[in-house]
């Protein structure tokens, strides 16, 4: 059983900064990606930037004011947000995806709220 944790939501002003923080436990083996994606009412979960293998990737309109890292030790996954804005008012998810059974794992999500 994999199980995802996030924590580090809440409400911020706009042009402030979060960090988010995703912590993995369980059988995690042959990662595929590990990222976060987030997602508003009515409209489908986006991805916001991910690991694949080493490689980080972002969504092009969160380049430069996110930054996604690890602790791989600690199987601990960040997003540090800056420079926030009102439409990135959403839940943030934390995703896994493993080679080894094939299958997506996700977190119960954490809300971000800037306001203007």
């Amino acid at each position: 059983q994999v199980q995802l944790v996030e924590s580090g939501g809440g409400l911020v002003q706009s042009g402030g900064s979060l960090r988010l923080s995703c912590t993995a436990s369980g059988r995690i083996f042959n990662i595929a990606t590990m990222g976060w994606h987030r997602q508003t009412p009515g409209k489908e979960r986006e991805l916001v930037a991910q690991f694949r293998g080493s490689n980080a990737e972002y969504a092009d309109n969160m380049k430069g004011r996110f930054t996604i890292s690890r602790d791989t030790a600690q199987n601990t996954l960040y997003l540090q947000m800056t420079n926030l804005k009102p439409e990135d008012t959403a839940v943030y998810y934390c995703g896994l995806h493993l080679y080894s059974d094939g299958r997506s794992y996700w977190g119960q999500g954490t809300q971000v709220t800037v306001s203007s």
